[in-house]
């Protein structure tokens, strides 16, 4: 390991050099140098976006890309091992995941480098060993209570998501400055199985988060492309699936579809991420106040013209629509719990399917079979609805612009539920778990994103009251902040608790509601904390 202008900051433990080895190092380094300022100046771009929305210039269709809209072109065949995508399981990249995914049942299984994973070093490149071991049938192992963990002969088809284009890898340096994490996570994994997944007759399939515009799709087909080059692997032969989870990115779906076209296999609606988006982004506009969030749902106004609107794109160009996650966790304990969650995911799956979506994300093996029952009855022998154009849809930019959320209330249980949510994820984050189960429902970074977000929007805007009529200020979130620190105390107990990262859980939470300058990202924040 070196290679000029690289460094690496994290320990090298038994078996990492393997993934960091010098021609793998040679490779990322390559795609860095020739991206990075490409990466560097879309996220300058996002920060002129979001200073013109703060000015009143609220989001459109473009006038400039009318003609992609309207033209008539497709995305490339899609392989396949992904027309059938009813039931896709998502989680983090530890061993016992991904073997527990991989044998779920799902027809596809979203390894997460992004949103359900704490990238420690620890956890990003023994993640990249276990997908490594699991494409070569390696992965078996027994756990310390003896527990024998083992692929079997059918399973899911892995796809991994890399993070986000505003992250960076800290523990490796390169001509002094910290990797572009998506750049890292993409290129180590495609440069160590690419071949062997082609071989398999499966192929290097992705999920990319956080895009909020076409130029930033059109930056990743650009590293896909001399990845493809660098390997000597036919153009096209990555395919991969665009989450839509930015309300910039909803507006121009036709265009990031287009300039992925030859790589694109789908789109997704990441929904958590996507109300934490319209958060964001309209944070200084309080006539676009969200309620509490569990009001928040699939049917309200400017969620039902996001979910239409994605699968009629999808559809018009060949593409599959995936739907959004339940993350509901079976108790082991509670039946009546488990009956009405179920009931629940039933119904939530029911609605995608209406709607014509080709599948969907679940957080749990005991859910594959649920969703799976209700994308089944829609879609009967064939793999998909790509055939169901959803012409009846007509969305316009008033309508995902459409905040209105009828009897909509900010309560003090949903503030409560915001302090309490966001402290215990960031803490679990800390400590090295990415994927929180958290009172039966597996949360990611996602829903501890509009837990915090919406805070700062209530308290740094002046006159927003709870239903009760008292105002969320400084005041009472410092109140209910300490109320919930002593509740989670008390459901953890004593010991637990001392010996967790708290102190430094609510030290990063309590920066993020009180700055007056918006954070965009917890994970920028909390990323200094991590070893």
């Amino acid at each position: 390991m070196s290679i000029p202008g690289i460094e690496i900051k994290g320990e090298i433990k038994p078996g990492y050099e393997q993934v960091l080895s010098d021609d793998a190092l040679s490779f990322i380094a390559h795609l860095h140098r020739k991206f990075n300022n490409t990466r560097l100046k879309l996220l300058k771009d996002r920060e002129l976006r979001q200073k013109n929305i703060d000015q009143g210039e609220m989001p459109c269709f473009l006038p400039d890309t009318a003609s992609i809209r309207n033209g008539d072109w497709q995305v490339n065949t899609i392989p396949a091992d992904l027309q059938d995508r009813r039931t896709e399981i998502t989680g983090p990249v530890d061993r016992k995941m991904v073997i527990n995914a991989l044998n779920s049942g799902a027809k596809v299984f979203m390894a997460d480098f992004e949103d359900a994973n704490a990238p420690t070093w620890e956890n990003t490149i023994e993640g990249q060993i276990n997908l490594y071991d699991a494409i070569r049938r390696q992965v078996d192992f027994t756990a310390p209570n003896g527990k024998e963990y083992k692929l079997k002969d059918e399973i899911a088809v892995l796809k991994v998501r890399a993070r986000g284009w505003h992250l960076e890898e800290k523990h490796v340096l390169i001509d002094g400055v910290p990797f572009s994490a998506s750049i890292f996570d993409f290129g180590l994994f495609f440069f160590r199985n690419a071949k062997k997944l082609l071989e398999n007759g499966s192929g290097p399939y992705f999920y990319l988060p956080k895009l909020e515009s076409h130029p930033e799709a059109r930056l990743w087909n650009d590293v896909f492309k001399e990845s493809q080059t660098q390997l000597g692997i036919p153009q096209g032969t990555i395919k991969v699936t665009v989450l839509i989870e930015t309300i910039l990115a909803a507006f121009e779906m036709e265009e990031i579809i287009y300039e992925l076209k030859e790589h694109m296999a789908g789109l997704n609606a990441g929904r958590w991420d996507y109300i934490f988006s319209v958060v964001k982004k309209f944070r200084n506009h309080p006539e676009y106040l969200l309620p509490d969030r569990a009001q928040v749902t699939m049917t309200v106004p400017f969620m039902r013209a996001y979910a239409q609107l994605l699968v009629k794109t999808c559809h018009k160009r060949g593409a599959h629509a995936i739907g959004g996650m339940s993350a509901f966790i079976p108790s082991r304990k509670d039946e009546e719990i488990n009956r009405n969650a179920f009931e629940k995911v039933r119904s939530d799956k029911k609605l995608e399917a209406s709607n014509g979506y080709d599948g969907t994300w679940v957080a749990h093996p005991d859910l594959v079979s649920v969703a799976m029952e209700q994308f089944d009855s829609f879609i009967k022998d064939g793999q998909h609805q790509k055939s169901n154009l959803r012409q009846d849809v007509q969305v316009t930019a008033a309508d995902l612009l459409n905040f209105t959320i009828e009897d909509g209330k900010i309560t003090e249980k949903g503030l409560r539920t915001n302090i309490n949510v966001g402290l215990l994820y960031i803490e679990s984050w800390l400590m090295g778990v990415g994927a929180a189960a958290l009172y039966n429902l597996m949360e990611d970074a996602a829903t501890a994103e509009i837990s915090r977000a919406q805070i700062w929007q209530w308290v740094h805007n002046q006159g927003v009251k709870l239903d009760d009529g008292r105002e969320v200020d400084t005041g009472l979130y410092a109140q209910l902040l300490s109320e919930e620190l002593e509740n989670i105390k008390g459901l953890l107990g004593e010991e637990r608790y001392n010996s967790g990262k708290f102190e430094e859980a609510t030290e990063i939470f309590d920066y993020l509601v009180r700055t007056e300058n918006f954070v965009d990202f917890l994970t920028l924040k909390a990323y200094n904390y991590l070893d």
